[in-house]
């Protein structure tokens, strides 16, 4: 049995999170992984992320537009990044929708190594949401 494309893993890992399945998603990463959002929170757990999360926004969701696979810097590393706009509902109850967002993941192993995360969702609250 052949290990899951690189694509396919990010897939279904972002599937899982945004799902809220955590037991699923953490089978997916590899020893050591660890998270990278803007403002430079890393995270090395789930848990760590959604508590960071929670006071930011009561749900987010991604719309993708494309995913692109690259190869790594050795033979058994494959870097995935996904590029869309986040929607969703800030903590007032307001929704949103059309805000850019990047993640890089390097996947190494048949698991997900490590994810670097870019969007503009500060730069909407700065300005006032709008």
């Amino acid at each position: 049995m052949s290990a899951i494309p690189a694509t396919q893993l990010v897939r279904n890992f972002l599937g899982a999170m945004e799902a809220r399945d955590l037991a699923a998603a953490r089978a997916m990463l590899a020893p050591g992984f660890a998270m990278t959002f803007p403002g430079g929170s890393r995270f090395a757990t789930l848990e760590e992320l959604i508590a960071w999360a929670r006071p930011r926004y009561q749900w987010v969701r991604k719309r993708y537009d494309r995913f692109d696979e690259a190869p790594g810097a050795d033979a058994d590393e494959r870097i995935v990044y996904c590029y869309g706009t986040l929607y969703g509902v800030w903590p007032d109850g307001t929704a949103f929708e059309g805000i850019r967002f990047i993640d890089r993941f390097a996947v190494r192993g048949g698991l997900l190594a490590d994810q670097l995360v870019w969007n503009d969702l500060a730069e909407i609250q700065a300005r006032g949401r709008t």
